[in-house]
């Protein structure tokens, strides 16, 4: 019996090869709609033309992106916060758009005024205040402390801007309430908050005009669609751009992996380990150059990923059955 299990041993052996798993390129894919809108393409546009005629200081940040912000200063566009620090006899109001009341104030200094204001800014103002004509208490829904808002609050005497169930909570009880948002908040949160203000105060006469843009609705609903859709979601906008804040809160609630950047060297390498699918999309202050600058560096991140795994290794341990 042990010569015929010898001569067996001696006649025949098998190798088992352990396989090592590789990760192949992660895809890329673009949110339907992203980045920059036509209201802050034009404001860009304006102030470059402006400022080959004359000098002119921008009160404010035309758009929240410091990418943008540092292009327009290189061509010699000045960006002023405070109105007394303005040296130019031509001041530009932001994208955002800005009260009577600051408008007035600059030209009380002997100084020009160029709008760069958004259009669906100005229908938002125009829906305020006709409400307000109309005897209606207005309730903006946004952020108080953001420049859209203060441009759309300043001249009236009597509002209250919300933004969460709690602000709802603290109402006080009118007979008529006319509700406006501010242009980049997400829609859906918006008929939430109107809904709560109409369930809380059931014999107010209550009016929404929806003054969310168009824009955001596209961007919002496209982010919605890729964060589904994708391992990690990629979202390029300024630190400050609420649009491309809501969009982050937006994808969270579909894809736990999100990150915000500014730029192509914000991304890291490590957020794409074990990835397939990495979704791409951006606020509407973001440039599409910036918007290509990331995608190229993306597909630089897959290509090294897959080099990587294709790499000659060591030979993988081996075990022989007898």
């Amino acid at each position: 019996m042990n010569a015929s299990l010898n001569a067996v041993k001696s006649t025949r052996s098998y190798t088992l090869y352990c396989k090592v798993k590789t990760t192949p390129r992660f895809r890329i894919i673009r949110a339907a709609h992203l980045g920059m809108c036509f209201g802050v393409r034009d404001a860009i546009s304006l102030a470059l033309d402006k400022t080959q005629g004359e000098p002119i200081t921008i009160l404010g940040e035309l758009v929240h992106n410091p990418i943008v912000l540092d292009h327009l200063r290189s061509q010699g566009v000045q960006i002023e916060h405070q109105l007394t620090n303005v040296r130019t006899s031509t001041v530009m109001i932001t994208a955002h758009g800005a009260s009577e009341k600051t408008m007035s104030a600059v030209r009380e200094r002997g100084l020009n005024v160029v709008e760069a204001t958004c259009p669906l800014v100005h229908h938002a103002h125009r829906v305020v205040s006709q409400m307000v004509r109309d005897g209606y208490h207005p309730v903006i829904i946004g952020k108080r402390d953001h420049v859209e808002v203060r441009g759309m609050t300043e001249d009236l005497t009597e509002f209250d801007v919300v933004l969460s169930e709690a602000d709802i909570s603290a109402l006080q009880e009118r007979p008529k309430f006319g509700i406006a948002a501010q242009t980049t908040q997400p829609i859906h949160w918006v008929r939430y908050l109107v809904g709560l203000i109409c369930i809380r105060f059931p014999n107010a006469q209550i009016r929404f005009v929806d003054t969310v843009c168009q824009p955001t609705k596209q961007r919002q609903t496209a982010a919605m669609d890729l964060a589904q859709n994708s391992d990690v979601v990629i979202i390029i906008g300024g630190a400050n751009s609420n649009n491309t804040r809501e969009l982050v809160k937006t994808s969270l609630e579909f894809c736990d992996r999100v990150h915000h950047i500014q730029s192509p060297d914000d991304l890291c390498e490590d957020w794409f380990d074990g990835v397939e699918t990495v979704g791409l999309t951006a606020g509407t202050s973001t440039p599409d150059w910036i918007v290509d600058a990331v995608e190229t560096r993306l597909k630089e991140l897959a290509e090294a990923s897959e080099r990587k795994e294709a790499s000659p290794r060591a030979a993988p341990p081996a075990w022989t059955i007898w």
